[in-house]
């Protein structure tokens, strides 16, 4: 009885309409049905997806979010106070966690982004009431059909880079700013028919 109610979940689950990426595994699904393209407005998950996005230059999505709970840990859950303050010995224990990414230069531009990002919170009052203005404080609703049609960058992703490059900010071009407009729903990139699209479109 039990198989049959979590085989017949899954087959309803599988049934929603979805964008290609998103149903490729299970963590994959969860991601793209309850997290992709929702519109942030907590720093501290505005910062964990800055983190992540920064790592994921030149690997793959699945990647990073199969070692998204390994990074939570090593990064004191995405905390940039804390983060702000590590010194040269949590930087060799990081390089030495095979959970992460082990890339020096990823790591320190996470330290220094999280001094950064407490400037920013003590100019703004948060993160969240600067980043965004560069959408006028409203979810940019896409229309694509196909995810051949969504661009790796757009004029609001290159007026962020360069002033988040202005403020300091590490690894972060115009395509990482891009895919963290996707994650944190400033743009909503869902393809027209994914369920999703509906759902964004209504609370963006």
């Amino acid at each position: 009885m039990l198989y049959y109610f979590v085989k017949n979940s899954q087959m309803k689950l599988m049934e929603k309409p979805r964008c290609d990426w998103g149903s490729s595994d299970q963590r994959m699904i969860s991601y793209h049905d309850n997290e992709w393209g929702t519109p942030v407005h907590n720093d501290q998950l505005h910062f964990e997806y800055l983190v992540l996005d920064a790592f994921q230059a030149g690997l793959s999505w699945s990647t990073i979010l199969n070692k998204r709970e390994n990074f939570r840990k090593a990064f004191d859950n995405f905390d940039y106070q804390k983060i702000s303050k590590y010194e040269t010995k949590k930087i060799t224990d990081l390089l030495l966690d095979s959970g992460i990414i082990r890339n020096r230069l990823k790591i320190e531009a996470t330290i220094n982004n999280a001094k950064r990002f407490l400037e920013m919170i003590n100019e703004f009052g948060s993160f969240d009431k600067f980043i965004w203005t560069f959408v006028d404080h409203k979810t940019v609703i896409n229309k694509r059909n196909s995810i051949k049609h969504i661009p790796a960058l757009s004029k609001e992703s290159d007026k962020m880079s360069k002033e988040l490059k202005k403020r300091g900010f590490k690894f972060v071009g115009s395509t990482i700013c891009y895919a963290y407009m996707q994650a944190a729903g400033l743009v909503n990139d869902h393809i027209t028919h994914c369920f999703r699209f509906k759902e964004i479109q209504k609370t963006g």
